[in-house]
């Protein structure tokens, strides 16, 4: 299980490839947590290689939040190919994405997505989802550590 302490940020992936949307997601975060990065990338691949350069640190995210409609590879195919890594299995994902459609919301969690929450409207409103997100899967739910295999 991974503890966080004072000199250790929780660091989350985030994958986002609208430059707003990241800047309001990051912004939130900073607002309401100290201790929490943020590192974005703008696609699926760009996921994956930044996951891949893990491997040999064993130095993964913490959390990834991952917008489902994303170029190159997308949601979804990044969600199976976090599951075929023995690796990377425990990785809490949480779709965060505008759509609200019911299938993209089931393929989500067969998928094991761990959560999947639709896009805020305003900046309070992403303030109030990145204090929600650092308050449970920060804060109070117990994460195992993602290591490398």
């Amino acid at each position: 299980m991974r503890t966080v302490t004072p000199s250790e940020p929780t660091i989350i992936l985030l994958v986002e490839d609208n430059p707003g949307d990241a800047t309001l997601i990051s912004d939130a975060f900073d607002q309401v947590a100290d201790d929490v990065r943020v590192h974005t990338v703008s696609d699926g691949a760009e996921a994956m290689s930044y996951l891949s350069d893990r491997r040999d640190t064993g130095s993964f995210p913490d959390l990834l939040l991952l917008d489902l409609n994303v170029p190159r590879v997308d949601g979804f195919e990044l969600l199976e190919t976090l599951q075929e890594g023995a690796d990377l299995t425990t990785l809490p994902v949480i779709v965060l994405t505008c759509s609200e459609d019911e299938s993209d919301i089931a393929e989500s969690y067969d998928r094991r997505a761990n959560a999947y929450l639709t896009k805020p409207n305003s900046h309070d409103e992403y303030v109030s989802l990145a204090r929600a997100v650092d308050e449970f899967w920060v804060r109070t739910a117990q994460l195992p550590s993602v290591t490398a295999a």
